[in-house]
């Protein structure tokens, strides 16, 4: 070793004279090298000065060499014999070169090795071709992909002097990967794919210039190679290259699929643990992830439509910008297996998306082995999809409809339950009302709830008319409603069902012609309608008709069956309160016939009484009548005598009138009842209260106004009369101070029939309100010479007669009393 210590400058000096490659090594980093070596690698002094001298060995001899460098620069003698490294090249080409290494010590103390190269010349090329396909084999095993494959050949082939394209067959032809045209002889690709083996091309020169080597693979591909190498000698090699091509491509296929494989299963198990959750996704968020899993830009589901089965776009994501995402879905919806968009629907789909989407993938979803929906996904142009991205998007259609079907079956079992609910409360609320009106109204409601329709209006029948009378609906025409009246003969929707007693539906009213009641259909806006029979043991109760105004729907059999499960039990709500109604009434009757009984034996109890009681009185007061008549006529009495005698008369005169009043009251009467004209009989019984009541010696105006055109009136005209002398006498004798008495006759509507009204309104001081409803009980009485039994005689008079009688009364402001009698009774005769 030199003992010279040597600068970096003495160095540069030192090896720039040699024509061969030199360098200097410190530190294992290129300290100087000369423009040979810079050269042979093809690089710039820049790119290798300072850098580690291993970046400039082959990869396979950097571990042996570092460990030979290390132990040299431990003190380890050097190797007197030459070494030969492989060199790589910027160009691709791996060089041979024979290194002899000496020690230079450096000025600034350490040592350095120089390391002398010299080009091994005269290899055969053949050979190099040979190794850079032997190392490009080598390095499709790291490859782990298809196109990784087919980088690391083709790149192989260009580096070992070639130019290379990769052919793959289409089912009709053969197409280039890199999508320039194909050489002029493809045919000879085709060859060389069906027969298995090499087929050299170039025929217009005298050596082959080109040949196609069948690569095969998972698909059917072909290897193009031209350059100066290629020859028939050298097929084998190129064969034995392009089936270790082929070999990789399966092997990354199978890698990739087995990857693809795990991957799916993975995406398919977590995809079934996101639709097994006890609260199922929405259709939304499951199409988010179908989405997310195929890497697509849109997803759309689509779900049968009964009764002709046709699709209809339910749910989709990715498309809020599109303006008609139903037209542009329907391009991939059809047939009844999976399918990838076809170059026409690629277009179609780009332009109805405005250029975002451009290649799809459909698959139908099927129950029972009947298709009931399509599943579909899209992306952007450019990126189609691929056979096994279908066979992924089968499999979670298959979770789809395990979706769909467990949300229907939840909501199934909600809406079950909700009708168990409603007609629970139905049931309850119907037992407890015993009033068919409230019946009736609770029932309508419920009904709107319970079938989802806009509007309730139940129908009752009347047998005796042969129609059927609104008796309630649904809130909003609650009130309209209780006025229609319908024949059961017409021809309208609520006769035909009360007739045929079945269900009739009409599921679009605007293309019905007749057999509706149009003022109804237009009044309530109905575009469908739903009529059902009310029914109890075959006796028709009424109709109930239910509509929708939001538009045409169908009523399916299980709607139709709900309802008709409804209405029976309203029906027999209706029955059971028409039973009740009925036996009230006959309670209320048969306590009013019990009552009537009871008055009528105190009456002829009374009556015989009175009868004694007359016989007994009257036979004394005639004799006292006659004494004080032969008194006044013997005596001629004045003075206190007469007094006495005036006292007599007139307390005798009272007790004759007590009793004659009392026998009118007990006393059995049946009216005889004739066509009477109300004018004469109020003109004469005015007249006779104008006596009776003193009213001619007091300033008493009597006004009577009968209403113009009424017809004769049924009545016993003499006991008619008495009933309004007796309420006239009271009116005038309410007035002493005078005043006006006004009496007013005309028709009115009262209890469900036409009947005569006649008030007698008086001027007087009125009745306190605490004695208004004893004002009829027999001997009750605010007169000091009253006998109490006048205003009792006048009822009973008017409940002969199938009338009523009724007061009111304001203290300081009169009295008002109100005779009713029907107009229509069958007359009778005495």
């Amino acid at each position: 070793m030199s003992t010279k210590r040597y600068s970096e400058a003495d160095l540069r000096v030192l090896i720039e004279p040699f024509r061969n490659p030199v360098l200097v090594v410190a530190d294992e980093r290129v300290l100087v090298a000369n423009d040979a070596y810079v050269a042979l690698l093809g690089l710039s002094r820049a790119q290798v000065e300072g850098r580690s001298v291993m970046d400039f060995v082959q990869p396979e001899d950097r571990s042996r060499l570092v460990e030979r460098y290390r132990r040299v620069a431990a003190g380890a003698p050097l190797d007197a014999s030459s070494q030969l490294f492989q060199v790589p090249c910027s160009d691709g080409v791996t060089r041979e070169v024979a290194v002899f290494t000496s020690r230079l010590e450096l000025e600034h103390g350490g040592s350095a090795l120089l390391l002398n190269c010299l080009p091994v010349e005269g290899r055969p090329p053949e050979m190099s071709v040979a190794e850079r396909l032997v190392e490009t084999s080598a390095g499709l095993v790291a490859a782990h992909s298809e196109d990784a494959v087919r980088r690391v050949a083709l790149k192989g082939l260009e580096a070992a002097g070639f130019r290379a394209r990769l052919l793959r067959w289409e089912g009709e032809g053969l197409l280039a990967r890199d999508g320039a045209p194909l050489p002029a002889d493809a045919h000879l690709g085709l060859e060389s794919l069906a027969d298995g083996r090499p087929v050299f091309g170039g025929a217009e020169q005298s050596a082959p210039s080109h040949v196609y080597l069948p690569v095969g693979g998972p698909q059917a591909e072909v290897l193009w190679v031209e350059g100066q190498w290629v020859a028939s000698r050298h097929g084998s090699v190129l064969m034995l290259f392009a089936k270790v091509v082929g070999a990789a491509l399966t092997d990354a296929r199978v890698q990739a699929d087995s990857a693809r494989s795990r991957w799916e299963l993975e995406a398919v198990s977590r995809m079934a643990r996101f639709v097994a959750q006890p609260s199922p996704p929405s259709q939304e968020d499951f199409l988010e992830r179908v989405a997310t899993l195929l890497q697509a830009d849109a997803a759309a589901l689509h779900v049968s439509v009964p009764p002709d089965g046709s699709l209809m776009l339910s749910s989709h994501v990715g498309l809020k910008d599109v303006a008609d995402a139903r037209c542009l879905t329907a391009v991939l919806v059809g047939g009844t297996e999976g399918t990838l968009s076809s170059p026409a629907q690629d277009a179609a789909l780009a332009e109805l998306s405005g250029g975002r989407l451009g290649a799809g993938a459909a698959v139908c979803l099927t129950r029972g082995g009947e298709v009931c929906g399509a599943l579909q996904v899209l992306r952007a142009p450019g990126r189609p999809f691929a056979e096994r991205d279908l066979r992924l998007l089968g499999t979670l259609s298959e979770l789809l409809v395990a979706l769909l079907e467990q949300r229907r079956l939840r909501t199934e079992s909600a809406r079950q339950l909700t009708e168990t609910r409603l007609l629970l409360d139905l049931a309850r609320t119907t037992s407890g009302v015993l009033e068919t009106s409230s019946i009736l109204d609770v029932a309508a409601d419920f009904l709107v709830r319970l079938l989802d329709v806009s509007n309730c209006y139940i129908l009752l029948y009347d047998e005796s008319a042969r129609l059927l009378r609104g008796a309630a609906a649904s809130i909003a025409h609650r009130d309209f409603f209780r006025t229609v009246v319908l024949p059961l003969h017409g021809d309208g929707l609520s006769a035909r069902v009360a007739r045929e007693r079945r269900p009739i539906a009409v599921e679009d009213v605007g293309a019905v012609e007749g057999g509706l009641t149009p003022e109804l259909v237009r009044r309530f806006d109905e575009k469908a309608l739903l009529a059902l029979p009310l029914t109890s043991r075959e006796e028709l109760i009424g109709v109930v008709v239910v509509d929708d105004t939001r538009g045409p729907r169908t009523f399916g059999p299980e709607l139709i069956e709900l309802a008709e499960a409804t209405c029976g039990q309203l029906a027999l709500s209706i029955a059971n309160a028409r039973l009740y109604e009925s036996l009230w009434a006959s309670y209320a009757e048969l306590a009013a016939t019990r009552a009537e009984m009871v008055k009528r034996e105190r009456l002829a109890a009374l009556g015989e009484l009175s009868a004694i009681v007359a016989h007994e009185v009257r036979n004394p007061l005639g004799v006292i009548f006659n004494a004080v008549a032969s008194l006044r006529r013997l005596l001629a009495p004045g003075g206190d005598a007469a007094m006495l005698l005036d006292i007599l008369g007139e307390e005798s005169d009272r007790l004759n009138r007590i009793v004659g009043d009392l026998l009118d009251y007990t006393r059995p009467r049946d009216p005889v009842l004739q066509q009477e004209d109300l004018g004469r009989v109020l003109q004469d019984s005015l007249e006779a209260a104008r006596m009776q009541g003193g009213g001619a010696d007091r300033s008493i105006l009597i006004e009577s106004d009968v209403e113009p055109g009424l017809p004769p009136v049924p009545m016993d005209r003499r006991l008619i009369r008495q009933a309004l002398v007796n309420v006239a006498v009271n009116a005038i004798q309410s007035m002493p101070q005078g005043g006006r008495v006004q009496v007013r006759a005309r028709r009115e509507a009262h209890a469900g029939r036409e009947q005569l009204r006649i008030d007698v309104v008086d001027q007087g001081p009125g009745i306190p309100a605490e004695l208004l409803h004893r004002v009829f009980e027999p001997f009750f009485t605010t007169k000091a010479q009253g006998t109490g039994l006048g205003l009792a005689v006048v009822r009973r008079i008017l409940e002969e007669h199938r009338g009523e009688i009724a007061v009111d009364s304001i203290p300081g402001r009169g009295t008002t009393f109100t005779f009713r009698l029907p107009l229509s009774q069958p007359p009778s005769f005495p």
